[in-house]
C-alpha cells in the first residue's frame, strides 16, 4: 500500500520520540501490503477497528498511540486523517475527521 502523507507521522514522533520505532514498524508493514478489503486489514492488524466510512483505527505502540487512515483500495492508498494519543482520540470523530 502507498502511504500518503507520511510526513505527519514524522511530525508526530519528532514531539514524542518514544512512538518513533512503533511508527517505523508500522509504516513497513503497510508499505509491503496489498489489501483489497477491510477483512484483509483485520487479517493483519487484529486490533484495528474498521470504521463504516472506508476508514480504519489502528492501535500504535500497544494502545497508546491511535492513527485514523482512509484507505482507497482500488488504488492501493492509505490517507492518513489523524495521529494522536489516545486521550487525542477520544475527543475527535474518527469518521469525518481530518489532518489539519
Amino acid at each position: 500500500m502507498r502511504i500518503v502523507a507520511v510526513s505527519q507521522l514524522k511530525t508526530f514522533w519528532q514531539k514524542r520520540p518514544d512512538a518513533e520505532q512503533s511508527f517505523l514498524a508500522w509504516i513497513d508493514e503497510v508499505k509491503k501490503s496489498d489489501w483489497k478489503t477491510p477483512a484483509d486489514i483485520k487479517a493483519q492488524f487484529r486490533h484495528a477497528s474498521v470504521l463504516k466510512s472506508r476508514r480504519v483505527v489502528f492501535n500504535i505502540r500497544g494502545n497508546d498511540y491511535r492513527l485514523v487512515a482512509a484507505v482507497a483500495y482500488r488504488y492501493g492508498a492509505l490517507y492518513i486523517k489523524f495521529v494522536g494519543t489516545h486521550k487525542q482520540y477520544d475527543v475527535i470523530d474518527a469518521d469525518t475527521v481530518e489532518m489539519e
